[in-house]
């Protein structure tokens, strides 16, 4: 199957097979990733965080049947904790949202984060590059539930959505995180519960201390996901804050902050993997190793300086 063709005409193997391919950080999916590049830029990213046990991947449920409902064809992409020993990942979310799977305007792919920083992916750009191509008109990244180190969505979503619940310490959680900062819609899912006029009302409080540019609100709303209360205000909020961005000329500075970050983690990527090789098999950096670990003639700061040289004269 040619996969380029494959996404184009909407094919839904093609799309997971390419998805697959980026993973595992095949060379095969870079032609094909470059092919689609122009295919890309249409598709309004929404970033899900928060905390574990606020009910995310339910309410990413709950929000995808109501934007189906506006007629809106969703990609989504999930990401789950991968285990830093065995790099096995629990891709639980898939699981949990089995009764979209049969929705062909719905595409549900989970990914584990591999290690990467903040909880995302280190694939996840491209995941959404490829369902961008796709013609899916919604891509929800949903995060894994470490809550505040989760600020890296703000890097990849054009609307980013913190999720937290009544009780539990999610509000101090979030107020200490810089957390307040991301949030362009705030919800307090679980409503039902006793404790959520108040996290409303701490949020609403730390959202008026933080200072954005230009004047911008966030609302701050309460859903009940299991019974899809709410879940229709939170659609219309997130069409809401896609206009503003495009009235106030703010949604091409998303974009470019979004491709810059891109940018940076492959290239980061790829030097990685340079000099992981060069410390493994160049028999001058293996030199160097021994100078390390075994005489301590060399220390780390120094040592780094020389494989940048190294690197720099191969190249």
């Amino acid at each position: 199957m040619d996969l380029y063709e494959g996404i184009r005409a909407r094919n839904r193997l093609a799309a997971a097979r390419l998805i697959s391919l980026v993973e595992n950080d095949d060379a095969s999916a870079r032609e094909v990733m470059r092919r689609l590049h122009q295919h890309t830029g249409k598709a309004h990213i929404v970033g899900i965080t928060g905390a574990t046990g606020s009910g995310k991947s339910t309410l990413v449920s709950a929000l995808t049947k109501a934007l189906r409902e506006h007629s809106r064809t969703v990609g989504i992409i999930a990401i789950d904790p991968t285990s830093p020993f065995t790099g096995g990942a629990v891709l639980g979310d898939r699981i949990r949202m089995q009764e979209l799977a049969t929705d062909p305007g719905v595409f549900i792919r989970s990914m584990g984060t591999r290690g990467a920083l903040g909880g995302l992916a280190v694939a996840t750009n491209d995941a959404v590059n490829i369902l961008d191509a796709f013609g899916k008109e919604v891509i929800i990244v949903e995060t894994v539930g470490a809550g505040q180190v989760e600020v890296d969505i703000v890097g990849l979503a054009h609307t980013s959505i913190v999720v937290t619940m009544p009780g539990g310490g999610d509000e101090i959680k979030a107020m200490k995180a810089g957390i307040m900062e991301i949030g362009d819609i705030f919800v307090v899912n679980k409503a039902d519960r006793e404790g959520a006029d108040r996290a409303a009302a701490e949020i609403e409080m730390m959202v008026e201390i933080v200072k954005r540019e230009p004047a911008y609100i966030p609302p701050i709303l309460r859903t009940v996901a299991t019974e899809g209360l709410g879940v229709d205000g939170l659609c219309n909020a997130i069409f809401s804050h896609y206009d503003y961005l495009q009235e106030h000329g703010l949604l091409e500075e998303k974009v470019r902050v979004r491709i810059m970050g891109e940018l940076l983690e492959i290239i980061n990527h790829r030097v990685h993997l340079s000099v992981t090789d060069a410390l493994e098999h160049d028999p001058e950096m293996l030199d160097l190793m021994k100078k390390l670990v075994d005489t301590r003639e060399i220390d780390p700061h120094s040592g780094a300086a020389m494989v940048i040289r190294h690197l720099m004269k191969r190249e």
